[in-house]
């Protein structure tokens, strides 16, 4: 999987942090404090939609009186201390980083949370140090299936799209990486276990953790 490859790209939550269970708590305080039920239906039709994309979207589909830059806000500081202080990387990253950066492969992050979200939770983890470019779909202005965080990642580490390898969790994400032209290996997640099936017919690989890749890294 690695052979050739001169970047590696991840997704954040659900592929290199576990992460995705702690939107679906923050969905529903946020719109139980605004009299709203959650709709079951929610995270699959916000799935791949970048931080702002996501706050438009509620402040239309809910009629919430608050800015989308005003929703931001709230979102970031309900999740902050989460991110903080409960959210573990996912296993087998931890030794998976610096064992790529020995072999001189550039490290990317590209992300559909927010910028304070991500940094808070890379440097609370420990792993920001490993990273060489850190892109969310706010900065490019799209979220997935669009390739724009993913090219980023590739313009900002020089490498070729051709020469990097995509690590995703979502189906929306593995689109991602392939409309920028790179390989995509779909990791297992709990919170998209009911479309793994799909994961694994469109990415070029799939691991169920990164402990698999140990053997590659030495």
């Amino acid at each position: 999987m690695l052979e050739n490859i001169k970047a590696c790209f991840f997704d954040m939550d659900g592929t290199i942090i576990d992460s995705m269970w702690m939107w679906r708590d923050i969905d529903i305080e946020f719109l139980g404090r605004r009299g709203i039920m959650l709709p079951e239906d929610l995270q699959k039709r916000i799935e791949g939609m970048c931080f702002t994309e996501t706050a438009s979207f509620f402040k239309e589909e809910f009629g919430l009186p608050e800015t989308v830059d005003e929703i931001k806000v709230i979102w970031n500081d309900m999740a902050m201390d989460k991110y903080r202080f409960s959210v573990p990387l996912k296993s087998g990253v931890s030794e998976l980083l610096p064992g790529l950066k020995r072999n001189g492969v550039k490290l990317g992050i590209a992300t559909s949370n927010s910028k304070e979200l991500a940094t808070c939770c890379l440097e609370a983890l420990d792993v920001m140090k490993y990273f060489d470019a850190v892109v969310t779909g706010c900065d490019v202005g799209a979220g997935k299936p669009s390739p724009d965080v993913y090219l980023k990642c590739a313009e900002l580490c020089n490498v070729s799209p051709a020469d990097s390898l995509v690590f995703e969790d979502i189906v929306v994400g593995i689109e991602a990486g392939h409309n920028a032209g790179m390989k995509v290996c779909a990791v297992y997640d709990e919170y998209s276990a009911d479309v793994d099936y799909i994961k694994r017919q469109s990415a070029d690989y799939y691991i169920n953790n990164f402990c698999e890749l140990k053997e590659e890294i030495q």
